[in-house]
């Protein structure tokens, strides 16, 4: 089954084209990364799959529910952890996870309310106004909002945004653990280490459009293969090895795209040819975030 099915989704809002008709499939039980930089258009994205939007063109369905058409039985199939911290002052953590569980007609549901706080590390704070939690602590209850209905698609924006080393592993192990029950997820994440790890399947997006779609292995076999990093005196890359740049050199460090170790020797023999010395010398596969900035780095949009 598709958990979300999104056709030719189209935001503008004045002069700006936010979303210039995204068309995708998240399949269930994926975990997938949804990547761009600031002002592709992500949040927008998300914004209309969780119903708070409405595109101008264009449809997206959660299980096969239209997020307008048919918008309370995909509001049931979806949790969202939002990227900004909002919160109601006026109860504490428990009251807050039990009107929560309100909004989705739940009146009994005490014992998945003191899992998930068992499980996020918050049931030492089950007590405690929201007024006096840390910044880490809020996030983590924001995550806990979005799993006490038990949704079977989880949407994680920016979750370990700010957050310390602690919430990031606790985090993770629960959402793997959800992933691996089947749940869906899709993350958006400025920490491609992150999305790299998790993720079987990513979208990068470009002022509002999709410009690369694949599986992590596929992604980075089919555009960057490895790397040659090199650091070498400054500027003094032969003009004949510029292309091979998978981005702007910095300090020093040159990381040239190879398809096959045998182009290792020919890079190696134009540098001597030119006088250049090495100062330090790496081979590695290229990883995602050689990806990420080879893509946005193309004029494909």
């Amino acid at each position: 089954m598709t958990a979300i099915e999104i056709s030719n989704v189209q935001k503008r809002y004045k002069a700006l084209q936010a979303l210039g008709g995204v068309s995708l499939k998240i399949e269930e039980g994926e975990f997938f990364g949804l990547l761009g930089p600031n002002g592709a258009g992500k949040t927008t994205l998300i914004s209309i799959i969780a119903g708070l939007i409405r595109s101008d063109a264009g449809s997206v369905k959660i299980h096969g529910h239209d997020v307008v058409s048919d918008f309370r039985a995909a509001r049931r199939k979806l949790g969202v952890v939002p990227q900004e911290l909002v919160f109601d002052p006026f109860f504490t953590v428990r009251e807050t996870l039990r009107l929560q569980s309100g909004y989705f007609g739940l009146g009994n549901n005490d014992k998945w309310i003191d899992e998930v706080m068992e499980e996020l590390g918050l049931a030492n704070k089950a007590d405690t106004n929201m007024r006096a939690l840390s910044g880490g602590m809020k996030r983590r209850v924001l995550v806990a909002q979005a799993l006490v209905h038990k949704p079977p698609v989880i949407v994680l924006d920016e979750p370990t945004a700010g957050v310390d080393v602690e919430l990031r592993q606790t985090l993770w192990q629960f959402i793997t653990r959800l992933n691996r029950e089947g749940h869906t997820i899709v993350l958006t994440t400025h920490y491609l280490e992150e999305a790299q790890a998790m993720c079987k399947r990513v979208a990068m997006l470009k002022l509002g459009k999709v410009v690369a779609l694949d599986t992590m292995s596929q992604l980075i076999r089919r555009i960057s293969g490895s790397q040659l990093v090199l650091h070498l005196p400054h500027n003094s890359l032969p003009e004949e090895l510029q292309p091979l740049l998978n981005h702007p050199p910095e300090d020093n460090k040159y990381s040239l795209r190879i398809n096959d170790y045998a182009e290792v020797e020919g890079i190696l023999a134009r540098l001597r040819q030119g006088g250049i010395s090495i100062d330090e010398m790496q081979l590695q596969q290229a990883d995602l975030e050689d990806i990420f900035l080879q893509i946005m780095d193309e004029n494909i949009v």
